[in-house]
């Protein structure tokens, strides 16, 4: 029996739950609230001792970090819909891509997804809950000094330091998109992969907090391939469908106010990107 402890809002759980759709696999969900803490109960810390989602739960034994979660799916239940290329060249493409999500793309997401919106909604919980939130994370959790970033996200916004960073990582990988959506229909050879599934819930947050098309006005192929995965059958059942309107709202409407900060350090991240200071 598979389980996954996940969240609405996540990112990685995300993702895990399109490889469990696209392979039309049964699992029981527990739903863990990161927004209220819930990560950091005892309990669950015993089998997730980083506290963050998702963690996948085979028969019994543990599997955390979502893209170890998402190989280890393709692996055990490869069934008539493998999500790793055959070809090795494919499959170096799609390991690269997953890397890039992992080492880069993700922690800006997490400085994006704060900063723009989870603040505000963590800022209504009271000053005395606030603070308990923060001091609960652990030290080793998204990266080795989330705790002290996640603080400096809640107080300072876009005005941290970190925001203009995880802006230009965001624009570096929507170019990279760009170059080889141009030339093929997904981000490795000719078909839907983990690469693929590993990035729909990056472009989606981007979505939700009502940035994305004005981010990629100038990235055609960027958006068309995100209308063509949000088309899949799997979209809803695995991203849509597991996150709470009122989380939704929060954070289309915390997103389209930040946006016009966003766009001015955008704005300036392509200038420096154009004469080559970045």
């Amino acid at each position: 029996m598979l389980e996954l402890y996940h969240h609405g809002s996540s990112v990685c759980a995300a993702k895990v739950r399109v490889v469990l759709e696209e392979k039309g696999l049964e699992y029981k969900k527990h739903y863990i609230d990161i927004l209220k803490g819930e990560q950091f109960n005892p309990e669950y810390l015993k089998i997730n001792p980083k506290g963050v989602v998702p963690t996948l739960v085979d028969d019994g034994k543990i599997v955390t970090e979502s893209t170890v979660c998402c190989e280890y799916l393709d692996w055990t239940h490869p069934g008539d819909k493998p999500l790793t290329p055959s070809d090795p060249l494919q499959r170096a493409d799609m390991l690269r891509w997953t890397k890039l999500i992992d080492e880069e793309l993700h922690p800006a997401c997490g400085t994006i997804t704060f900063t723009c919106s989870h603040r505000y909604t963590v800022l209504r919980m009271g000053k005395e809950k606030v603070e308990t939130f923060l001091e609960s994370t652990p030290r080793l959790s998204l990266v080795s000094d989330w705790k002290e970033r996640k603080r400096r996200y809640v107080e300072l916004g876009l005005d941290d330091k970190d925001a203009r960073k995880a802006i230009m990582v965001h624009e570096m990988v929507f170019d990279k998109m760009e170059a080889v959506l141009s030339e093929n229909s997904f981000l490795a050879g000719d078909s839907f992969s983990l690469a693929d599934a590993g990035m729909i819930p990056y472009l989606n947050r981007i979505y939700m907090l009502s940035m994305l098309d004005k981010w990629c006005e100038e990235k055609p192929h960027v958006l068309s391939w995100f209308e063509k995965m949000r088309e899949r059958p799997t979209f809803n059942s695995a991203i849509d469908s597991h996150l709470p309107e009122s989380l939704a709202a929060d954070l289309r409407t915390n997103g389209a106010k930040s946006w016009p900060k966003v766009q001015e350090i955008l704005l300036g991240v392509r200038e420096e990107m154009k004469v080559g200071v970045v």
